[in-house]
């Protein structure tokens, strides 16, 4: 049986991706009734919120599902955490942030725990500090960012090759053949957020999931470098906004305001291109429909299938 599987309790090795401050419990919960393992993203939410959203979730799927913390944008990390074992969340993901003095706790209330890495350096502490899981997010995923910009294709195998505990890739996966590769670079499983928001389940803007199917390979950039907080975002006129900031030679503390989740939440659930951004990976150039949670999974596995069958046959 596949590891992920297995630890974790699901029937695909798939996961979402942490989508801070625009989950909500009918996307988690159509991911884990479908075979993966739905994510709720807490960003900057309120332990009220994420409560609320917890047992929304619980109330919707007796699968197992996680909570992302990014642990230096959580606005109580302490007091998720203690919310987390509280509920007997089956799954937490550490983000953003050294993960090490939260994990024993975590653990002693038989909590899995996934840590997102960037490097081999990053996996290895994850790893001794008692993470069950890693994921190697590369450079093609959406959001926050490394500032390594190591790609999926050059991260996984190193990450795969440096630890003992299972890998998931992140970052350009949208398909079965994606994930194929994954797998062929080393990893035991897949993180998905991009692919995720064009579904029928997902709560996000029309005008959002519109842009995806309509994307092509080039419409992504990265905003933030100059001041050291690095974001893949969709190219929208606000995100023209923040390159023309930058030029400008914004201060970290303005850049934050303009990319606080405010402006988020603009873009992404209320459709505002000019005055808000969308978070997407490059893979967006390879999404062309918005097919329901379920679907998806099942035509990803399938493809998967295909794909490792059709290369035995280029091998043979």
């Amino acid at each position: 049986m596949n590891r992920i599987c297995e630890l974790l309790n699901i029937q695909y090795p798939i996961l979402q991706g942490g989508m801070g401050n625009v989950s909500n419990a009918e996307l988690a919960s159509a991911i884990s009734n479908a075979g993966g393992l739905g994510t709720i993203g807490a960003g900057t939410m309120s332990p009220e919120e994420i409560e609320n959203l917890i047992i929304a979730t619980k109330g919707m799927t007796d699968s197992p599902f996680a909570v992302n913390v990014p642990l230096t944008v959580a606005s109580n990390v302490k007091e998720i955490l203690r919310l987390l074992i509280k509920h007997k969340v089956e799954v937490v993901s550490l983000s953003a942030g050294n993960p090490a003095p939260y994990i024993p706790k975590l653990k002693e209330h038989g909590l899995k725990v996934i840590c997102v890495v960037a490097s081999v350096y990053h996996a290895k502490k994850a790893e001794a500090a008692g993470a069950d899981l890693l994921v190697a997010e590369g450079y093609e995923a959406a959001g926050l960012n490394s500032p390594y910009e190591t790609t999926t294709m050059v991260l996984l195998p190193q990450v795969s090759k440096s630890v003992q505990i299972p890998v998931i890739a992140a970052g350009g996966i949208a398909d079965g053949s994606s994930m194929a590769a994954a797998f062929a670079l080393g990893a035991q499983g897949v993180q998905m957020g991009t692919r995720f928001i064009a579904t029928k389940e997902a709560p996000f803007h029309e005008r959002y999931k519109t842009s995806l199917v309509e994307a092509d390979d080039t419409n992504t950039l990265i905003v933030g470098r100059s001041t050291g907080k690095i974001r893949r975002i969709y190219d929208t006129p606000y995100a023209q906004k923040l390159i023309q900031l930058e030029k400008n030679g914004v201060s970290p503390e303005e850049f934050i305001t303009h990319t606080s989740e405010d402006h988020h939440i603009l873009g992404a659930v209320k459709g505002d291109l000019e005055n808000g951004f969308i978070n997407s990976g490059q893979i967006a150039g390879a999404i062309s429909d918005v097919p329901s949670v379920k679907d998806l999974l099942e035509t990803m596995m399938k493809e998967a299938r295909e794909a490792v069958s059709m290369l035995n046959n280029r091998f043979i």
